[in-house]
């Protein structure tokens, strides 16, 4: 058999590094989706959270925009919207808004997760009940606002969304648990499994999907990737400390610190718990981390593991040029090559 080329994406959630402001994270993400987009990466996603000061993206729709005018070949999307925390009808028009502007060039990915707290989300959608069979009606009416479709005795008689343009977005859902997998499937949509939230059964899930896939007017086969936090650098004592860091980020979180961004001088002799160091060991499998061949490798079992041809990477670090130079590292491993305008892939 033929090895496949593993295409490489880019999930951006906006971090703002200790000592910087919102608007640098924001510049950030802008040089690094120009600096992705020449070298060659596929798809270049944004994230939707709230009332998180260490993230500064609460409206992906807004950035894709301003993204989609940097730069000439990705793929710009959602990773994701948070489908409860909004009308449907609003949701369908910011992206048929987006793909309109960059015909053939947008993705709508969309979680149910509410990117924050509840109370946030109650705020952002007051008649949000958090109800799984709400949610599966907002799947059903955002599809048929995006293809125009009529259903009998409902208001989709009568409203319809705007801007009509030749082509649609392209429908991800996002998924950590496998259980809107099965929406997925059913929906006719693409699935990305979420690694870099949960470690365990995304292989697993997206077989599932693919099982129980029903072809879609827009997405006649299952197409699936996984996202994962990924670490690239020079030597392997950065890579250590980019690791390090993370730990003790993802382990503040998990306690609730949000806004605690320790450099590594800070935390390379910090005493963990024996608790500590179990999540620890748990949070490992959310990441993956090396020099430019060992990435490599563990990139292409990962994508293995899955059977996708593509791998999405968040990379958050402390210092901003070690961000973009573990995307630099990785595009050449990877021998990537940005092609022409991007198609629907």
């Amino acid at each position: 058999m033929k090895e496949q080329k593993i295409k490489l994406s880019v999930l951006d959630q906006s971090p703002v590094r200790r000592g910087a402001t919102a608007e640098q994270a924001l510049q950030e993400t802008i040089q690094l989706a120009r600096l992705t987009d020449k070298l060659g990466y596929t798809r270049y996603w944004v994230s939707e959270h709230h009332n998180t000061p260490g993230l500064a993206g609460p409206a992906p729709e807004v950035l894709i925009a301003r993204l989609a005018a940097e730069t000439q070949h990705l793929r710009l999307g959602s990773g994701g919207v948070m489908l409860p925390n909004h009308s449907t009808l609003k949701v369908a028009e910011n992206f048929r808004l987006l793909e309109a502007l960059s015909p053939g060039r947008i993705d709508l990915g969309i979680g149910r997760a509410p990117g924050g707290d509840r109370l946030t989300a109650h705020l952002l959608n007051p008649s949000n009940q958090f109800d799984p069979r709400a949610f599966v009606q907002q799947l059903t009416e955002l599809q048929d606002f995006l293809t125009d479709t009529v259903t009998p005795d409902t208001v989709l008689e009568k409203v319809k969304a705007i801007p009509h343009a030749a082509t649609v977005p392209a429908l991800w859902m996002l998924t950590s648990s496998g259980e809107s997998g099965v929406l997925a499937a059913h929906f006719g949509m693409a699935l990305s499994f979420a690694h870099f939230i949960n470690p365990r059964g995304g292989p697993e899930a997206v077989q599932s999907y693919r099982h129980r896939f029903q072809p879609s007017e827009r997405l006649p086969e299952p197409q699936a990737n996984v996202g994962i936090f990924a670490f690239c650098a020079d030597t392997d004592e950065k890579v250590q400390e980019l690791l390090a860091v993370m730990d003790h980020r993802i382990l503040n979180l998990e306690k609730g610190l949000r806004d605690s961004a320790p450099t590594y001088a800070e935390i390379k002799d910090y005493p963990y718990t024996e608790p500590e160091l179990q999540r620890i060991h748990f949070n490992r499998g959310r990441m993956i981390a090396g020099t430019p061949e060992q990435m490599k490798e563990k990139i292409e079992q990962l994508a293995a593991r899955y059977e996708v041809d593509e791998v999405v990477l968040a990379t958050i670090t402390d210092d901003f040029q070690d961000r973009l130079r573990s995307y630099e590292l990785l595009a050449d491993v990877f021998d990537l090559k940005p092609a022409g305008v991007a198609q629907a892939v």
